[in-house]
């Protein structure tokens, strides 16, 4: 599939720049804001009460899936933190960091859900690393740290993989309200990365900014933007 890359509209008349700039910011704060709505939605009720009897090896299980997904809230709460000091003053740059910081507000909220969620099943949360390798992802074109656009499309590609992490591991819980609140952050780690495609369409990429019916292994090309 043929990858649209960011280019604006040539030298336009400053009427036509402040129509498309009030269009943008309109485009881009609307999507925050509903974004802010879907990562304060109360997670916390679905978390697994005392009166929630659970087998010791239904426990164990859960404990495990839920640090597994916890390392990578942690991931990209510290992706979000390292990227944000790569960003411009320009309007582009100020338009991926209001995007990244409701995005990472969620990944907060969500590591504390799962770090609750995980002392009451017993278990002990994973804590946070100093760093992470995101290597692999600039290794395959898939963002970079280089410039405001690239940051966007890093991001893009890490809540994309959020996104389907949370469709397949959901699958392995043992305990009822722990399956409704994974599949609660996997649907909003999904608007995280609709989002960044919605904020791409806005500055002037043709691209959908829902590419396809599902967030799945199989069409994550469609979803995920190259270098």
């Amino acid at each position: 599939m043929e990858r649209e890359s960011l280019s604006l509209p040539p030298a336009p008349s400053r009427r036509t720049q402040r129509v498309a700039k009030s269009r943008r910011d309109l485009l881009v704060n609307g999507a925050i804001a509903s974004l802010g709505v879907a990562g304060a939605v109360g997670l916390q009720a679905l978390l697994p009460n005392r009166s929630d009897a659970a087998a010791p090896m239904d426990k164990q299980n859960d404990i495990k899936v839920l640090n597994g997904a916890l390392f990578y809230e942690h991931q990209a709460i510290w992706a979000y933190t390292f990227a944000a000091g790569k960003l411009t003053n320009t309007s582009v740059g100020k338009a991926v960091l209001a995007i990244a910081l409701a995005n990472q507000a969620d990944h907060k909220q969500h590591r504390d859900v799962l770090a609750s969620a995980i002392r009451s099943l017993g278990g002990t949360p994973v804590i946070a690393q100093t760093s992470y390798d995101l290597s692999g992802y600039i290794k395959k074109k898939e963002g970079n740290i280089d410039s405001d656009v690239n940051i966007a499309k890093l991001a893009l590609a890490l809540e994309t993989d959020a996104a389907i992490a949370y469709t397949q591991e959901v699958s392995r819980l043992k305990t009822p309200a722990l399956i409704t609140a994974g599949a609660s952050i996997g649907a909003t780690e999904a608007s995280h990365a609709t989002v960044i495609r919605a904020a791409f369409k806005s500055l002037g990429v043709n691209l959908e900014v829902v590419p396809a019916a599902f967030v799945s292994a199989q069409n994550r090309d469609r979803w995920v933007l190259t270098v």
